[in-house]
């Protein structure tokens, strides 16, 4: 069944055992993929349960289906990390909406911090439905049960308070950090529920930036001597977590 084409639609597309599918994947379904009566494909309404459904009717702008098999998604990560990812320029911050979303990030927030080239509201705003469109289709590609949400942009001091409040155990990976690793950092933390990651921007994070975050009990970690990337940076420390709290396992 892997192999069988995903599809993340609204509930009410789903009534009884019939489902309804819509533009955009009729076109996909029709045109792209060239699917015929018969054919299955897995539908998803956002709750962690996946159908897999037989198609019964392929219109150019609606297709229908039945439902044959009902079961519980199991990709979907113990650890909850949400990754606070500085706005990047150009279709940087896309990768990392992309790749964190394959690794199993369940949110993501739009950060705005000192040194960002990109740093308002409105930029956020206008690339809202690409983005969740990007997130979208990573999240069938990957065999994600549950969409990761996107949140709304936060100014870096912001951040910091929230985290403080909520009680959130977090991290930013920071170059200026020379002595304790992000494993060494999760190790002290206990095998926590929920991690919140604090990546910076093309600059990286400033020296009072890294100051403020130690003082609302954000940990400042290094991810080893090489520098990455911005938008290789929040991959990067995702799949670590992942891997160190047991949610890389099959």
């Amino acid at each position: 069944m892997s192999s069988i084409h995903r599809f993340f639609i609204k509930p009410e597309q789903i009534k009884g055992s019939f489902v309804t599918l819509g533009q955009p994947q009729a076109h996909q379904i029709r045109n792209v993929l060239r699917m015929h009566p018969g054919d299955k494909v897995i539908v998803l309404d956002n709750s962690g349960w996946e159908y897999i459904v037989e198609l019964r009717e392929i219109e150019r702008d609606e297709v229908k289906g039945e439902v044959i098999e009902k079961r519980l998604n199991r990709s979907e990560p113990r650890t909850k990390v949400t990754l606070y990812q500085a706005l990047l320029k150009g279709e940087h911050f896309e990768f990392a909406l992309q790749k964190g979303t394959e690794l199993g990030v369940v949110s993501f927030v739009p950060l705005i911090s000192e040194r960002c080239i990109v740093g308002d509201v409105d930029y956020v705003e206008k690339r809202r439905e690409r983005w969740e469109r990007i997130i979208a289709e990573a999240a069938e590609q990957s065999g994600r049960g549950v969409l990761p949400r996107l949140e709304e942009p936060v100014l870096f001091a912001k951040a910091c308070r929230d985290l403080k409040l909520r009680g959130s155990f977090a991290v930013m990976p920071w170059e200026g950090e020379k002595k304790l690793s992000l494993k060494e950092a999760l190790a002290q933390g206990g095998k926590p529920f929920s991690v919140s990651i604090l990546i910076g921007p093309e600059g990286g994070f400033s020296e009072r930036e890294a100051e403020m975050a130690r003082r609302y009990g954000i940990i400042t970690v290094s991810l080893g001597p090489r520098i990455l990337r911005a938008e290789t940076a929040g991959v990067v420390a995702s799949a670590i977590i992942l891997y160190e709290l047991g949610d890389m396992r099959p």
